[in-house]
């Protein structure tokens, strides 16, 4: 038997979810301030996985305008039941609006319906049990005690999309000072109810933690065991850090397996790529799972499941994204291959939806370039590449007026120009590039690639840095800075791929 290596969904995947509908699987992840909203992925074998779309991909369903960063969509759960698909999640600090929402479609590729907000349903991170005919919500929502929560459940109606009957609290965590019991999903499993939540918050501490019970109302008991699942233990220098908000699907051959975030670590305790998608087996053991049995840890590789193996085409592995609910295309394809960004007032500095599409760092090492046909119109208007975290830590390789192209690290907010040259007439190239968390900027007109200043430390793009949910993505974008314009850019051969030593 082969193996797979973890991730399975590298870069920013974190909070996924997945559900079985016969011999397909799918799984959905965050999104927080991007549009569209909620990528679901769809694989045969839990391995390989090819996007199939967003469930959100209107702006009649996201309202994200003015969403802070790491603001938005948090950790939604899929499900399937009686031909419908059901995804709920919840949009927080919405400017427009927020809270729990549920959306349904027949066909995972979409379209999806419109949202139908819950303003009964209280708190965070919602999720779905069908049941013996009956359907059932649970959610997190915070206690009086600062970071303390507590998990309830109330009745679904899969039909009118509306919670009804009594509430019940099911539990309030499994460790005695511990914070943030969240990410609850409910199953049945020979009888008996089965609740398995996240604890200790979503960095280092992180951790899986389950209760059972005879009735889905409760009451909860903790198992002896928990956490069934953390790296807490193994120290900030190994390799995967972070386990936790994990959700359960067996097989149609019965097999158990578990989708989970974890982090990559690397140049020390920080991660670029944010937090990913890792797949492991599990095993039930006196009426509880055990995660990776034989070694209780996130392994890098296991045994393949036992499905027929299915990859997919090869294709493009990820999807381009704009920063909040567009509420016009500043975008278009004029040619395969080319994508044109008509240049808007819109910073890229502030919490509006600058004319910047964006994809997911994959890699710790990478190179990502691209090939530029902009003339710009005034003193104001520039094009290019930026390595981006949020509007307050990012840099910007860009080409503006004079034919100048100028390296600018944005940190906390206070920028620094770290280079700039001046470039000829034509098409002009630029390029990141990482070695770990050494990352450097390359430029070239007609000639060959030309390093851009000093190398510079990516660290200040992580988490541990920025602070937030979400990790490095990769842009191009085009901005007139505040002031009017008809210009537009224009860029050719975009590439991203992973950098071997």
């Amino acid at each position: 038997m082969g193996q797979f290596e973890n991730p399975i969904l590298p870069g920013s995947h974190p909070d996924p979810s997945v559900c079985r509908a016969g011999s397909d699987y799918y799984l959905v992840t965050s999104t927080f301030e991007y549009f569209p909203g909620l990528p679901i992925y769809h694989s045969r074998d839990l391995v390989h996985w090819r996007l199939l779309g967003h469930v959100l991909d209107r702006p009649s369903q996201l309202p994200l305008r003015g969403v802070r960063p790491s603001g938005g969509l948090y950790a939604p759960t899929i499900r399937y039941h009686s031909g419908v698909f059901y995804v709920v999640c919840t949009l927080v600090d919405g400017v427009e609006r927020s809270g729990n929402f549920v959306v349904t479609a027949a066909d995972p590729a979409g379209p999806w319906s419109e949202p139908h907000w819950l303003p009964e349903a209280s708190g965070f991170d919602p999720s779905l049990l069908f049941s013996d005919g009956r359907a059932w919500w649970t959610a997190t929502r915070e206690t009086d005690e600062p970071g303390r929560t507590e998990v309830w459940l109330r009745e679904f109606d899969p039909v009118e999309l509306e919670l009804v009957g009594d509430e019940h609290v099911l539990w309030t965590g499994a460790l005695r000072d511990s914070v943030w019991l969240e990410a609850p999903h409910l199953y049945e499993v020979d009888g008996r109810y089965v609740l398995l939540c996240a604890e200790g918050g979503t960095d280092f501490e992180h951790s899986v933690v389950v209760a059972t019970a005879d009735e889905v109302t409760g009451p909860y008991r903790g198992s002896p065991l928990n956490p069934v699942l953390t790296h807490r233990h193994l120290g900030r220098d190994h390799p995967i850090a972070a386990t936790g908000h994990a959700d359960l699907v067996r097989t149609h051959r019965g097999e158990w397996f578990a989708v989970l975030l974890a982090t990559r670590p690397y140049g020390g305790y920080v991660y670029n790529l944010g937090r990913e998608t890792f797949l492991v087996p599990v095993r039930w053991e006196a009426g509880g799972p055990v995660f990776s049995p034989g070694t209780g840890r996130v392994e890098m590789a296991y045994d393949l499941p036992d499905l027929e193996p299915h990859p997919w085409p090869p294709e493009e592995h990820d999807s381009w994204m704009v920063l909040r609910t567009p509420d016009e295309e500043f975008w278009s394809a004029p040619e395969p291959g080319l994508l044109r960004l008509r240049l808007r007032p819109d910073s890229i500095t502030g919490l509006g939806t600058p004319s910047a599409v964006f994809r997911r760092q994959q890699h710790q090492s990478f190179q990502a370039s691209c090939e530029l046909a902009f003339a710009p119109a005034g003193p104001s208007e520039v094009a290019g590449m930026v390595l981006w975290q949020n509007n307050d830590h990012h840099v910007r390789l860009l080409l503006g007026a004079g034919r100048e192209v100028v390296l600018v690290r944005r940190a906390a907010g206070r920028e620094e120009v770290l280079a700039r040259q001046t470039v000829g007439e034509g098409v002009v190239r630029l390029c990141f590039e990482a070695t770990g968390q050494e990352h450097r900027a390359l430029v070239a007109g007609a000639g060959e690639w030309q390093p851009l200043g000093e190398p510079f430390d990516g660290r200040m793009l992580s988490t541990q840095a920025a602070g937030g949910f979400t990790g490095v993505h990769i842009g191009l974008m085009a901005s007139s800075e505040g002031a009017p314009s008809t210009s537009s850019a224009d860029f050719v051969h975009f590439s991203y791929r992973a950098k071997h030593a």
